[in-house]
C-alpha cells in the first residue's frame, strides 16, 4: 500500500503554532480536555485514530472537523468503515471496531473515508504508523527508526499509534538516539532529523493515564516541539463506555495508562 500513497504537500511560511493531537480514540472528555489546555494555536493536525475504543465516535469526529487542519487516518479509523478489514486486531479492538462501525453516522463516515495516509507540511512528514506503512507498523525501536528515516524527505517525521510519546533522533556519527517523552517544556529541533510521537489523546500506554498532545512551533528558522499532558475526568469516559457495553478490559485500562 506504501507504493500507492501520494502525500499532500504544502509549506509552513510565517510564525506557525500547532497543537498535534493523536489517538484521541473516540474519548470526547480527553479531547475535550486538552482542546481547553493548548491556548491559541494557528492549526490542529490530528494524526490519527480519531475512533475506535471510546464512546463518542461522532461526537470526536464533529470537533476535530470544525478545528483541524489537518487529519490523517488511522487503522481503528479505516476499520470501522470497512475500508480495512480487522484480522490484525485482537478480538478486544475486533469488537470495539464492530461497536463503532455500527455507531458512526453517515456524515462521520464519508469524513473518515475521504482522508489521505501521508501529508507533507515541510519541514515536517505525517503519518499514523510510520513513512513505511502508513497505517500498521509501530515505530517503538531504532531498528525500525533507522529504516523509517530513510523513507521521507522533510527534516522531521510526526507518528501516533503506539500510544507512547517518544523520540528517535539521528546522530553525526550515524547512530539513532531514543528516549521516551516527558512534559519538561519545550525541545528545540535543531542538529538532527527526528521522528516524534505526542502520545494519545484518548487511551495513553505508557503508564501516565494523562491525555497527551503537543505543541509545535515552527517560525521558518526554528522548530520547537512541546510534550504537554492533561488531567481529564477518566471515570466519565469509563462509564459512558460500560453504558455502551464495550469491553470491560479498555475501560478499566484508562485510569492506568497501560
Amino acid at each position: 500500500m506504501a507504493g500507492t500513497i501520494r502525500p499532500v504537500r504544502g509549506t509552513i511560511t510565517g510564525v506557525t503554532r500547532v497543537a498535534v493531537v493523536a489517538d484521541i480514540h473516540a474519548n470526547l472528555a480527553a479531547f475535550e480536555a486538552i482542546r481547553q489546555s493548548w491556548g491559541d494555536v494557528d492549526e490542529v493536525w490530528c494524526l490519527g485514530d480519531l475512533v475506535g475504543y471510546g464512546p463518542d465516535p461522532n461526537e470526536c469526529v464533529e470537533r476535530l472537523q470544525a478545528l483541524a487542519t489537518i487529519c490523517l487516518p488511522g487503522n481503528h479509523d479505516w476499520a470501522a468503515i470497512g475500508k480495512i478489514d480487522t484480522d490484525e486486531f485482537n478480538p478486544v479492538a475486533k469488537a470495539a471496531a464492530e461497536w463503532t462501525a455500527a455507531a458512526l453516522s453517515e456524515d462521520s463516515r464519508a469524513f473518515l473515508g475521504a482522508l489521505r495516509e501521508k501529508v507533507v507540511r515541510e519541514p515536517v512528514t505525517l503519518v499514523h504508523g510510520s513513512p513505511r506503512s502508513p497505517l500498521w507498523e509501530y515505530l517503538l525501536d531504532v531498528s525500525a527508526a533507522r529504516v523509517n528515516f530513510g523513507l521521507f524527505e522533510t527534516e522531521h517525521c510526526l507518528i501516533g499509534h503506539s500510544h507512547v510519546p517518544l523520540m528517535f533522533a539521528t546522530r553525526e556519527d550515524g547512530r539513532i538516539d531514543a528516549r521516551l517523552l516527558q512534559p519538561e517544556g519545550p525541545l528545540h529541533l535543531a542538529g538532527a532529523r527526528r521522528i516524534l510521537n505526542p502520545g494519545s489523546v484518548g487511551q495513553p500506554r505508557d503508564g501516565d493515564p494523562r491525555a497527551s498532545y503537543a505543541i509545535l512551533e515552527m517560525d521558518g528558522v526554528s522548530t520547537r516541539f512541546e510534550l504537554r499532558r492533561v488531567e481529564y475526568p477518566i471515570e466519565e469516559t469509563q462509564a459512558r463506555m460500560r453504558l455502551a457495553g464495550l469491553p470491560k478490559q479498555l475501560a478499566d485500562r484508562l485510569a492506568t495508562g497501560r
